[in-house]
């Protein structure tokens, strides 16, 4: 290569680098919030036991820092009746639910030649999902208890940020979540008196989520809409004790189960 091409080639290359320069920062803010309402539709299933299935509705926010390294903070709330169904129990309908997560993400933003953004993350999360039918008879005349599910695990994925000349632009998420453990408790004393409340430890599973937003901006705010899908899988649980008035009766066992969420995002950045 003759000089020339040499000093070409770094012309050409700092080129790309100013235009990824300019793109970052375009695209990405030092410090932004975000914040809007979410709907989804949840179906958790324990296979040929037990399922529920319904409309969620909530809101969900973020904090989000960004100059090289990236750290976010973010939660959300949603709440809605399911309906549940097993082939054992029978029908109850109207249960009251609700779920709660937390998560604190840290990674780094590589730019790209193309002006793009690679965002590759890991972080620490906590979901706790609560469904409660105590006080209620199912179809066949079995009395309804809470049941609360508690998660720890590490989120460990990757965003891509591409913009487009008309003013908007698209972030595609896609995320594999590492279960740490989990605990779910059965509050049988709800429905069966002189029965405690067993706690099963949950140590095995993973989740998979995927998210793709659209994002436009208007003066100092932007609009997204974000598509979105979350998946659980847990294998059977720890033996944990039942005992009635104080004495061991038997043992119970949360058994294996999947959930899958889908559902979309309505935020306001600033």
């Amino acid at each position: 290569m003759t000089n020339r091409q040499k000093l070409t080639a770094l012309v050409i290359l700092c080129l790309v680098f100013v235009k990824a320069e300019n793109s970052f920062g375009e695209q990405l803010k030092k410090y932004s919030w975000e914040a809007g309402p979410e709907l989804s539709y949840f179906v958790y299933e324990e296979p040929h036991f037990a399922e529920f299935r319904g409309f969620l509705t909530g809101i969900t926010g973020a904090f989000t820092y960004h100059d090289g390294l990236m750290m976010k903070t973010e939660a959300r709330f949603g709440f809605g009746s399911l309906y549940y169904t097993s082939p054992e129990s029978g029908i109850i309908k109207n249960v009251p639910d609700y779920i709660a997560e937390f998560r604190g993400l840290s990674g780094y933003d590589f730019l790209l030649p193309t002006g793009h953004i690679l965002t590759p993350y890991i972080g620490i999360g906590y979901r706790y999902l609560n469904d409660n039918s105590a006080g209620k008879v199912s179809s066949v005349g079995d009395l309804g208890y809470e049941r609360e599910s508690n998660y720890y695990y590490s989120p460990v994925g990757v965003k891509y940020t591409a913009t487009s000349s008309n003013g908007w632009s698209t972030e595609a998420t896609a995320e594999y979540d590492i279960f740490w453990w989990g605990k779910q408790i059965s509050h049988l004393s709800d429905a069966y008196s002189g029965f405690n409340d067993p706690e099963n430890r949950q140590k095995r599973g993973y989740g998979l989520r995927g998210a793709i937003a659209f994002q436009t901006k208007a003066d100092d705010f932007s609009y997204a809409i974000e598509p979105f899908i979350r998946y659980w899988n847990i294998e059977d649980s720890e033996v944990a004790s039942l005992t009635h008035f104080g004495t061991i009766v038997g043992t119970g066992v949360e058994p294996a189960n999947h959930s899958t969420e889908y559902g979309i995002n309505f935020l306001v950045q600033f």
